[in-house]
């Protein structure tokens, strides 16, 4: 039995991840059950769904959290801040943002910096947090470092790894994706201050992955294996 590790500490890691393009009303319902069932961090949802998710998980202790830009980050930064006020104007508490990647790729530090510095200003001065997704998949280590720097003068909330839908073209011609690797989470945590949460999302599907990227720093992931994880936990003793 695990004394040291409480059930409740690993759910609170979990943003469960509502966001594939599929998906229903009802089915973002259900999922936000679940979320208030398992009494995770938040529901991570669309920002047309805010309102939805916040009404399901009303009178619970689930955060509602809303994805900007997403997947691709693509944007104008006026549309972005637009996409972040009505979202927590509808009640979300965490916003989770994708950078512009051409710009990062481009290296338009500038573009990057001041985007990042805009919409966290807004997020916090609504008393939300800012989450900021890099999409690793696509950068190079010099990338994902200068993020880490930006993010860190910012002071923003958390840096994420991944939206889980940035898909790079294999040699095969097929298109599929690493998502939060060990390598980038290490590096990511080393080149922020501990102020600054890591949030791991893409590949984090078991119990034994959350346990092994909490280890290397990691305080919250997204996920959407959210009931096998934490049935998991229950079932080696975690209470």
């Amino acid at each position: 039995m695990n004394t040291t590790i409480r059930l409740r500490d690993l759910a609170k890691m979990i943003d469960h991840s509502l966001l594939h393009p599929t998906m229903t009303d009802e089915a973002i319902e259900s999922g936000c059950d679940l979320a208030k069932k398992y009494d995770v961090a938040t529901a991570c949802v669309k920002p047309y769904a805010v309102s939805t998710a916040r009404k399901v998980l009303s009178g619970s202790d689930v955060g509602v959290c809303a994805v900007v830009g997403f997947p691709h980050g693509n944007s104008t930064v006026s549309i972005k801040l637009n996409e972040t006020e009505g979202a927590i104007k509808d009640g979300a508490s965490e916003i989770d943002v994708v950078v512009n990647i051409g710009k990062v790729l481009g290296e338009d530090w500038d573009y990057v910096s001041t985007e990042i510095a805009n919409i966290n200003h807004l997020t916090v001065g609504n008393d939300a947090i800012l989450k900021v997704i890099f999409e690793n998949d696509y950068l190079e280590d010099r990338h994902i470092i200068r993020l880490c720097e930006i993010c860190s003068q910012h002071a923003v909330a958390f840096v994420k790894t991944s939206t889980g839908y940035g898909f790079v073209k294999q040699a095969n011609g097929m298109y599929s994706y690493a998502g939060a690797t060990d390598h980038h989470l290490k590096l990511m945590r080393e080149h922020c201050p501990a102020s600054i949460g890591i949030k791991a999302a893409g590949g984090v599907r078991t119990l034994d992955d959350l346990l092994r990227v909490r280890e290397l720093g990691v305080s919250r992931i997204g996920a959407t294996a959210t009931e096998a994880i934490l049935e998991e936990a229950k079932r080696r003793g975690y209470q």
